[in-house]
């Protein structure tokens, strides 16, 4: 069973720490390119926001969020881009205000969900514990984005496994997104924990297995570190396939990261 109150806490933290970042950072630096082409840190931001809400909506105005799908039904191109663009536009202390208080508003209305609710989406409804996890990780991944924009690092968490998790679940979208036929192998992973710990997720008797740093994992299966800048390994032609094509997002894959743009570096961790 999950246990939806902790997960929510890591989403609150997650969305905290990225919060914290921003808070004071000076106007001038939110428009700051960011290695998404296009996206500057206002942009990254709005879309968090955009999605905050409009899963919050989702959970609690059905009419209203049929009319997001009939909108994003008329331009599937454009939609996201189009619908997030007036948050973008807000001065930065508004727009990170208008983030904060939806995604409390999110987090209040997910905790309230009657068990087995159903969240609608622009793809296949979610659980509850599914749309906190999925948001957690859009959460870090564009995190990263901003973090890099302002040329920083930040520690790594146990918030990192529900990344994962979401990672080895996506793994079929990640074909579908690619027009290319599922793998029938199965694959899993074995990967060094921040504290120093291993987690092993996925099918106990693949004979297909990745293995390495969990934040290297993350960052590839976001696609926001291509998987040449990275220690990580693959036994097992599915397992390098998914390292290649892996995302654990809705939509098209986008360009993702060209190796040597973000040059590995020694994470310091061993495995205990």
């Amino acid at each position: 069973m999950v246990d939806t109150h902790a997960l929510l806490a890591d989403l609150r933290a997650e969305q905290e720490e990225i919060a914290a970042l921003l808070d004071g950072l000076d106007p001038a630096d939110w428009a700051r390119a960011t290695p998404s082409p296009g996206w500057n840190i206002a942009d990254q931001v709005a879309h968090l926001a955009f999605f905050d809400r409009s899963a919050l909506t989702a959970l609690t105005d059905a009419d209203g969020f049929a009319k997001m799908i009939e909108a994003a039904l008329a331009d599937p191109e454009g939609y996201v881009d189009t619908a997030a663009a007036p948050l973008a536009a807000l001065a930065p202390a508004d727009l990170l205000a208008e983030w904060r208080r939806g995604s409390a508003a999110l987090r209040e209305a997910l905790a309230g969900a009657p068990p087995g609710t159903r969240v609608p989406w622009f793809g296949p409804p979610m659980s509850v514990p599914s749309k906190a996890t999925a948001r957690l990780m859009e959460t870090w991944a564009h995190g990263q984005d901003v973090v890099d924009a302002l040329g920083l690092t930040r520690t790594p968490t146990g918030r990192l496994r529900h990344i994962v998790h979401i990672a080895l679940r996506a793994r079929p979208y990640s074909y579908f997104a690619r027009g290319l036929p599922t793998p029938e192998a199965a694959v899993r992973v074995e990967l060094t924990a921040p504290d120093g710990g291993l987690w092993r997720m996925g099918a106990d008797d693949a004979a297909d297995v990745v293995r390495g740093d969990a934040e290297e994992f993350c960052l590839v299966l976001t696609r926001r570190r291509h998987v040449a800048d990275t220690s990580l390994t693959a036994e097992g032609a599915a397992a390098r396939e998914w390292l290649d094509v892996g995302q654990t997002y809705a939509g098209g894959p986008g360009e993702g990261r060209q190796p040597g743009q973000f040059p590995r570096r020694d994470t310091g961790r061993t495995r205990e």
